[in-house]
């Protein structure tokens, strides 16, 4: 079984590093690392090419619309039986993780593998700033706001052939939008690893700015009617759900 990891990156010369080298630290997994970049300027590309020299890397630097047509290229480069992510600002929690999630793949009903996210400080990794803890999946959770972490889900690759890749038409929220499609419409069966997988820099694309974060809430309630999942009920389920992420 190979596992195709993809990281689209643009401009993050000062961590992609640690991006790469949590890839490459993984054990007991045959693994694919695709990296996406977008033209960047900053030396990232630089970065990049002085450490993936003899591994089993894709890397392509083209210019793209953003981060998620990047990693529908990323996917359309890759030739794992599984496939997951590694962003840019992320770095796995330990290096058996990727063991565990092919392990869990070994039985053939299972298509999808998440686990836990910590959200870390950009200054000090060590901090750990939210933590979400996923818990494990029923399907009507979806109608209460309940997402799995989107940098800790791992699907087969008959999932993006069968239910489709990432909507570029959404700016911030194509992942949710692939996994309301992907649980709701598709029903795809999923096994949860109840620990931290993925360690998260705060300060994404998603919470930046007040008016991203807007931006946000009215693609997740796009994304909420066009997969006949709910409406403004399910929005502010899934808002206050993230309190708790905050707290001891």
């Amino acid at each position: 079984m190979k596992l195709s990891i993809v990281t689209a990156v643009y401009n993050r010369a000062d961590t992609i590093g640690q991006a790469i080298e949590s890839v490459q630290s993984q054990i007991g997994v045959e693994i694919e690392h695709v990296i996406k970049d977008g033209g960047s300027t900053d030396g990232t590309i630089q970065e990049v090419e002085s450490r993936i020299a003899g591994t089993d890397t894709v890397f392509i630097s083209a210019p793209d619309t953003g981060i998620y047509d990047a990693l529908n290229q990323g996917v359309e480069n890759s030739s794992g039986d599984i496939i997951g992510l590694m962003h840019s600002d992320d770095f796995f929690a330990n290096n058996h993780v990727l063991a565990k999630v092919a392990k869990q793949f070994d039985n053939p009903e299972i298509q999808g593998v998440y686990g836990d996210l910590d959200y870390v400080s950009a200054f000090d990794t060590n901090k750990i700033v939210r933590r979400w803890r996923s818990g494990p999946f029923e399907r009507k959770k979806l109608t209460q706001g309940w997402m799995p972490p989107h940098p800790t889900l791992f699907v087969r690759r008959d999932v993006f052939e069968t239910w489709g890749a990432y909507d570029t038409s959404y700016r911030i929220s194509a992942d949710y939008d692939a996994i309301l499609r992907w649980l709701w419409d598709g029903q795809i069966r999923l096994s949860y690893i109840p620990e931290v997988m993925v360690k998260m820099r705060v300060g994404g694309e998603s919470n930046r700015s007040l008016g991203r974060i807007l931006q946000k809430s009215r693609e997740d309630y796009r994304a909420l009617k066009k997969n006949g999942v709910g409406g403004a009920g399910v929005l502010f389920a899934k808002n206050v759900s993230k309190i708790r992420q905050f707290l001891p």
